[in-house]
């Protein structure tokens, strides 16, 4: 885990926030440098559990479980539709790359969504006014005593 935050850090030139990871990542190694760093870790601490726990606390871990229900269907999505865990590839690099062009397609599927519905909703609009038959003289007016 910490060679990918630090090829993150090498790449945005900071750290992350906060990191959402598995419990299996979730060590006292682990916290204790992610604590160094400044970064926050999801998830339950080690040990016992608090008996007081404040409000903020725990909307900050309802944030954070949000993100990661978020993250793990866009996977769950991509092994379902996208047979993302039918990839059996001999070697590394055509496995890499057979992930990367799923995760192309999954992109790309969800900008066309976003394209035929702005286009539906374009056509439904301009369909539904007449603007030929619309003027000033065709709208109901309150009538004046």
């Amino acid at each position: 885990m910490t060679t990918y935050l630090e090829a993150f850090k090498e790449y945005t030139g900071h750290y992350p926030e906060s990191v959402h990871v598995d419990k299996i990542y979730r060590t006292r190694d682990n916290r204790a440098w992610c604590k160094e760093k400044g970064i926050r870790m999801s998830g339950p601490p080690l040990g016992r559990p608090p008996v007081n726990i404040s409000k903020a606390t725990k909307k900050q871990a309802s944030e954070d479980e949000k993100i990661r229900n978020s993250i793990e269907g866009k996977f769950g999505q991509g092994k379902r539709r996208f047979s993302l865990n039918r990839i059996m590839n001999k070697l590394a690099h055509t496995s890499e790359t057979a992930i990367a062009i799923t995760f192309l397609v999954m992109n790309l599927s969800v900008i066309l969504r976003q394209i035929l519905g702005s286009i539906f909703l374009f056509h439904y609009f301009f369909q539904v006014i007449d603007y030929d038959k619309l003027s000033l003289n065709s709208l109901p007016r309150k009538k004046l005593i």
